[in-house]
């Protein structure tokens, strides 16, 4: 029997399974870290993001340049990062592993979509770094998009959570997921707006013209989490702040499905307080204010709610000064040493994090926390990753860079690196340094359209 209406995160929970079941230096400054260096013309232009309190920023953290040095070190973990998504993906299908051993190894061939989704955009970034011939490249792009289009089971063109990598079929009894097909959506979109290739565009465009948002609404004001052949619809909905503005965008702008763009006014915004600063907040791991942002640019716009750019840094920043807080309990928590979110664990998967305190917090360090904030809080995100390397070193630094968690206190490390966490620290870490996902997502048509239904416009400038 399949357990009743779990959300994707109590999914997430299960996520642990593939890993419990399966067998289990600084690089050379390269060139284009030297170009990007030299030449700053290239780099996004930023101004300030307004709204932010004074009470927790003297200055906008986003206006931070990398130096010379910091522009090594994102590389080399941009690097490692990538060489996850290159290796634990399927060569015949493109899909990418949900997990891996973090010293590499052979393939288990249990793939989730959204870790695939991280994957396209990935290759974007190698292509234009030159990590891999551009013809190998392209290649894996039209395998993973053709595979995703013919051989993956679907339900009106939304994907199942996990697959098996190999033959494309449901995993783990998981759920048919709007939230995961999303983002592998955006990674797709990604690759469109990237390559020069009909090919390429005309399998992106074929798999967003499939989906039918309307089908996801099932009656109601909002996206139903997911779907299950056993049961039908889950009863929770994506109805509240979290990862899920890209979804709705999308959907706003599809050509064939479209969502009703009133929508946007249907799901919550709830309002946290912590040490008397107001934001939206959401009662979920940190991500809830990172995944959006890898691919919509929201900075310098706002719609009629609140400046989700800069709401994700005072999230942030809040996030950092909590973190703080818990040192009376967990020494290990510094200014240079913060971080929660979903993870691994001592104890399995664990969705954790805070404000307010969420799961069994026990002293652990996920990286992915503050490398998916790069483009949030700069310095302090950069200075806890050069931190953990450091002082870490081997331990949880190995083949693909950082382990999924660690706990300082404890002695224990994660032995894998999940793709989802991989790829939120390589995509911000590249929006951090150049804006390109940004810049190449917005190519797409849709993401301007689906910020204008929503209402979108820009800031006032001062």
């Amino acid at each position: 029997m399949s357990p009743p209406n779990l959300s994707r995160r109590e999914w997430l929970k299960r996520a642990s399974l593939l890993g419990a079941a399966a067998p289990l230096g600084i690089a050379s400054f390269p060139a284009i870290a030297q170009l990007a260096l030299q030449s700053p013309e290239q780099l996004i232009p930023r101004e300030a993001t307004p709204g932010l309190p004074g009470k927790l920023f003297a200055f906008d953290p986003s206006l931070y340049r990398f130096t010379a040095d910091e522009e090594v070190f994102l590389d080399d973990i941009e690097q490692a990062s990538f060489l996850y998504f290159w290796e634990q993906a399927n060569p015949k299908t493109g899909q990418v592993e949900d997990r891996g051993s973090a010293d590499g190894g052979a393939l288990r061939n249990a793939s989730s979509v959204a870790a695939t989704g991280f994957g396209l955009t990935a290759l974007c970034i190698a292509a234009r770094r030159g990590w891999e011939e551009d013809k190998a490249v392209r290649d894996r792009v039209r395998i993973t998009l053709d595979f995703a289009l013919k051989n993956i089971q679907h339900q009106h063109g939304f994907l199942y959570h996990f697959i098996n990598g190999e033959t494309g079929q449901r995993l783990l009894n998981s759920e048919v997921s709007p939230i995961d097909t999303c983002l592998f959506l955006c990674g797709a979109l990604t690759c469109r707006g990237f390559f020069d290739d009909k090919e390429i565009q005309g399998l992106a465009t074929e798999f967003y013209e499939r989906i039918d948002w309307t089908w996801v609404l099932h009656g109601g004001p909002t996206l139903a989490m997911g779907w299950l052949p056993e049961q039908g619809f889950l009863k929770s909905r994506w109805d509240t702040y979290s990862e899920m503005m890209m979804m709705y965008l999308l959907g706003f702008a599809s050509r064939t499905h479209p969502l009703t763009p009133s929508v946007w006014n249907d799901w919550q915004r709830p309002r946290f307080e912590f040490d008397e600063i107001v934001y939206v907040g959401a009662h979920a791991p940190l991500f809830a204010h990172q995944f959006s942002h890898a691919w919509f640019n929201f900075r310098g716009t706002h719609d009629k709610y609140t400046d989700y750019f800069a709401n994700s840094i005072v999230a942030t920043r809040i996030h950092k000064m909590w973190c703080l807080e818990l040192a009376q309990r967990f020494p290990d928590y510094a200014d240079d040493l913060w971080g929660i979110t979903a993870s691994d664990s001592e104890h399995g998967y664990a969705i954790w994090g805070g404000p307010p305190a969420m799961g069994r917090i026990d002293g652990s360090i996920v990286p992915c926390a503050s490398g998916g904030s790069l483009v949030f809080m700069p310095k302090e995100c950069i200075r806890v990753l050069q931190n953990i390397r450091e002082k870490f070193g081997k331990r949880i630094w190995k083949k693909y860079g950082f382990v999924d968690a660690f706990n300082p206190l404890t002695g224990w490390a994660s032995s894998d690196v999940l793709g989802i966490d991989a790829g939120i620290t390589l995509l911000m870490a590249e929006n951090a340094r150049t804006g390109f996902v940004w810049e190449q997502f917005a190519k797409n048509p849709e993401v301007a359209k689906g910020m204008e239904l929503a209402g979108f416009q820009p800031n006032l400038k001062s």
